[in-house]
């Protein structure tokens, strides 16, 4: 089989990208390598906005061509749009009716052998400490409906670059930024259920606890039990 070849908008993107990220950081990255074909779930948690560019270029140097879900409403802003669509970016529709609607371009893209990364949380985490918050179960949507790898990764270092919420962005000195992929996370006990409210929401933290596993690797530390809640912060003052 031959290698997904990317086109000029993704080799204009790596032309921008790779030095960028080389300036900003020393990357490291363990654990196992990507399939070189078909289609792939990439699974990651999501703490900057510089996170994209991150992953972008690494699984880019996968040999794979990086394919990100993003909301439609990015593809209607003129230049950003246009280097979305030339790039093969996934327009994800929210606001549909229909929930499967709204991952159409997502399940054509895996169904077309490409490898997605997908930000489960879909947005930067607002927990003050980084970890995972609670997320949308677009991803087990995604994951039951798809017989492809799910592969969890789990990336830390950027937010120590651009951190949005406490309005800092510090390029030097120049960090490292650490990524750690995991195995396929075995699905087969959820592929023959229908596909309820509860088995979504089941998928969606099992995905998302192997995230945190290895986010506490990449960290050194331990994650706290369970999933932030924004909404029960809140409630709670804090």
């Amino acid at each position: 089989m031959r290698k997904e070849k990317g086109g000029p908008w993704i080799r204009m993107c790596a032309i921008v990208l790779y030095p960028t990220v080389k300036l900003l950081a020393r990357r490291v990255s363990t654990g196992p390598k990507l399939p070189r074909h078909g289609g792939v779930l990439l699974v990651m948690n999501h703490v900057s906005h510089l996170d994209p560019v991150f992953d972008a270029v690494l699984v880019h140097n996968n040999e794979r061509v990086p394919r990100f879900l993003a909301k439609s409403s990015l593809w209607k802003i003129p230049v950003l749009g246009k280097i979305m669509a030339g790039a093969g970016q996934v327009p994800v529709f929210r606001g549909t009716a229909d929930a499967k609607e709204s991952l159409r371009a997502a399940n054509e893209g895996l169904e077309q052998g490409k490898l997605l990364v997908i930000y489960p949380e879909g947005t930067i985490t607002k927990d003050p400490d980084g970890w995972p918050m609670a997320s949308r179960t677009g991803v087990a949507r995604l994951a039951l409906a798809n017989d492809v790898p799910v592969i969890p990764a789990a990336r830390w270092g950027t937010r120590a670059i651009l951190d949005k919420y406490n309005k800092k962005f510090r390029p030097f000195p120049r960090k490292t930024v650490t990524t750690i992929f995991g195995e396929p996370i075995d699905l087969s006990a959820y592929r023959d259920q229908p596909v309820t409210t509860q088995v979504l929401r089941e998928v969606t933290d099992l995905l998302m606890e192997r995230v945190k596993e290895l986010l506490e690797q990449a960290r050194g530390e331990q994650a706290p039990a369970g999933f932030y809640s924004p909404a029960r912060a809140k409630q709670n003052g804090e």
